[in-house]
């Protein structure tokens, strides 16, 4: 059934990873090994593709992340380099609060055309409202968005509270706040993240683990206008989540809003 019906839509996943080649079947290993999770592909640009068109989607928000400090420069030039070789990528660069020069790596994220920061609190190993961390958000409120990996029951570093403090001390700061702001976490991202602004939410590994009438209600809550499609590529298919995402029971210009449109406003594309 959703494959007729995507027929009628423009579709964009606004949260995927991808790495080098080299590394991307043990990268894809270790983020299963880390949620305990099978994955449905290796993390390479072209399995993010092949698993799209399925679908049909036009465009791929593409990322990475600098688990060490040393390792930010070379995952922002490769993402700029996928980017270059696949135009339906928009690419996001990364830092890490531990960085020599932070802004130095915005800098550089800036001069690669990147669309914005990649930061993952629970993989990088800080308080996503520390101290450190507001440096990064000083250097790119109201110059690049943030999407942000929110929550997880295992830890505290990126917990919806720490999502809102953020946007409390930087309002100006556009901020994707992923898996509807609290993966493990959803009354705890719905308590805190309703009702603010200047924080939007990709639906991504979220539908699979809740009923569908709290997801949607957790959509319509956030506003229907501020939430994205997107797929966490390589934890699931296109396939997997667009018909996770067709049975919510949202109308058709509800679903335009959401597979694409909300995601071309909140990047200016």
């Amino acid at each position: 059934m959703y494959d007729k019906m995507s027929e009628n839509y423009r579709i964009i996943d606004a949260h995927a990873h991808i790495f080098p080649k080299k590394i991307a079947e043990n990268a894809t290993a270790n983020t299963g090994r880390f949620y305990d999770l099978p994955m449905y592909s290796c993390g390479m640009s072209e399995k993010l593709i092949e698993s799209g068109d399925k679908v049909g989607v036009t465009n791929y928000l593409v990322c990475s992340t600098a688990t060490v400090p040393h390792q930010t420069a070379s995952i922002n030039n490769f993402i700029a380099e996928e980017c270059k070789k696949h135009p339906a990528f928009v690419g996001l660069g990364t830092t890490h609060p531990d960085s020599e020069n932070l802004q130095a790596d915005i800098q550089q994220i800036l001069d690669l055309g990147l669309k914005g920061v990649k930061l993952h609190p629970d993989f990088q190993k800080f308080d996503a409202d520390s101290p450190k961390a507001f440096k990064i958000y000083e250097l790119i409120e109201g110059v690049l968005p943030l999407l942000i990996h929110c929550g997880d029951e295992r830890y505290d570093f990126s917990a919806p509270q720490r999502v809102l403090n953020i946007h409390k001390n930087f309002p100006k700061l556009k901020i994707q706040a992923a898996h509807l702001g609290g993966y493990q976490r959803w009354d705890e991202a719905f308590e805190f993240l309703s009702g603010q602004e200047n924080i939007w939410f990709d639906i991504s590994s979220s539908m699979s683990f809740m009923p569908r009438e709290k997801t949607a209600h957790m959509i319509r809550t956030y506003g229907v206008e501020k939430c994205f499609f997107g797929s966490d590529f390589p934890m699931w298919s296109h396939s997997h989540e667009l018909e996770n995402f067709l049975s919510l029971g949202f109308s058709e210009s509800e679903n335009k809003m959401i597979l694409a449109e909300n995601f071309v406003n909140f990047m200016n594309l």
